[in-house]
C-alpha cells in the first residue's frame, strides 16, 4: 500500500449519512482526501459515498452504530485493512429528543441520548486515538462535534444540553492526553446550521428561555464543512482548540 500523503490525509467521517455529516466528508473528499464514512443508516450512507466517488477520492463506507463497542471495533480493523492509517477523526454522530420539561424525560430516553452523543463518542475517539498512537508516523487530529449548547443550554433540552457539555470535557481530555503522542485534538461548536435535522425545529420556531417561541436565523451548513476542512488541513503543531461556528443573528450571546 502506498503511503498517504500530506495533502491526501485518511479522514474518518461519522453520522456521515446526511447533514453536517454528509456535507463535511463531501468537503475533505473535495480537499483532496480519502474518507471513512460511518452511520446507522446504510442506505443515506450508500448515497454518501456515491456523492464522495464523483470526487474521484477513495472512500470506504461502514454501516455503524456508535453505541455499540464490537461495531466501533469492526469499523477500525477496517480502517487498518484499507488504509492502514488514520489521520482525521470527525466525531460527528449525534441525535436530539423532543422538547421535554426537565421533570417528565424519561430514564430511557436519556440513557439513549447519552448513548449516542457521549458514550459513542467516547467509543470512537478512544479507538483513533489507540490507532495514532500506535501508527508510524504517530500522531492525527480528532475533531469533536460540540454546540452552541455545550455553552448555553436551552430550555426542554437537558440530556442534549448535558451531553455536549460532556463532550467539552471528553475534548479537553483527549487533547490534553493527546499532546504526548502528537495527536491534536479541538472542538466545533455549531449553531443553527440548516441541515434535514434542524429543519423541523425551525420550522415550529425555538423555545427561548424566557418560554417564548421564536424563529431563529440559520446559515448554510458549507460554512460549517469549510471550517472543518480548514482544522484538518492545519499541521499537527497547531490545533484549533475551540471554533464557534454560528448564525450571525443567532439570539446566543446574551440567551437566557
Amino acid at each position: 500500500m502506498t503511503p498517504t500523503q500530506p495533502s491526501d490525509k485518511v479522514c474518518l467521517v461519522t453520522g456521515a449519512g446526511s447533514g453536517v455529516g454528509r456535507a463535511c466528508a463531501l468537503a475533505l473528499a473535495r480537499a483532496g482526501h480519502s474518507l471513512v464514512i460511518a452511520g446507522r443508516r446504510a442506505t443515506a450512507l450508500a448515497e454518501t459515498a456515491n456523492a464522495v466517488r464523483e470526487t474521484d477520492q477513495r472512500v470506504l463506507s461502514m454501516p455503524t452504530d456508535v453505541t455499540q463497542p464490537r461495531e466501533v471495533d469492526n469499523l477500525f480493523a477496517a480502517i487498518a485493512d484499507e488504509f492502514g492509517c488514520l489521520d482525521l477523526l470527525f466525531n460527528n454522530a449525534g441525535a436530539a429528543l423532543p422538547a421535554t420539561p426537565f421533570e417528565d424525560l424519561s430514564l430511557d430516553d436519556w440513557q439513549q441520548l447519552v448513548n449516542v452523543n457521549l458514550t459513542g463518542a467516547f467509543l470512537c475517539a478512544q479507538r483513533a486515538f489507540q490507532m495514532m498512537k500506535q501508527q508510524k508516523p504517530q500522531g492525527g487530529r480528532i475533531i469533536q462535534n460540540g454546540s452552541i449548547s455545550a455553552h448555553v443550554p436551552r430550555p426542554h433540552a437537558v440530556a442534549y444540553n448535558a451531553t455536549k457539555h460532556a463532550i467539552t470535557g471528553l475534548t479537553k481530555s483527549i487533547s490534553l492526553e493527546g499532546r504526548a503522542y502528537n495527536i491534536a485534538c479541538g472542538q466545533i461548536d455549531i449553531g443553527n446550521a440548516a441541515t434535514e435535522m434542524s429543519a423541523s425545529q425551525r420550522a415550529a420556531g425555538a423555545l427561548q428561555a424566557d418560554g417564548a417561541t421564536r424563529d431563529e436565523s440559520c446559515f448554510s451548513v458549507e460554512h460549517v464543512a469549510d471550517a472543518i476542512v480548514y482544522m484538518a488541513n492545519l499541521p499537527l503543531e497547531a490545533n484549533v482548540q475551540f471554533m464557534t461556528v454560528m448564525a450571525t443573528k443567532m439570539p446566543y450571546i446574551g440567551r437566557g
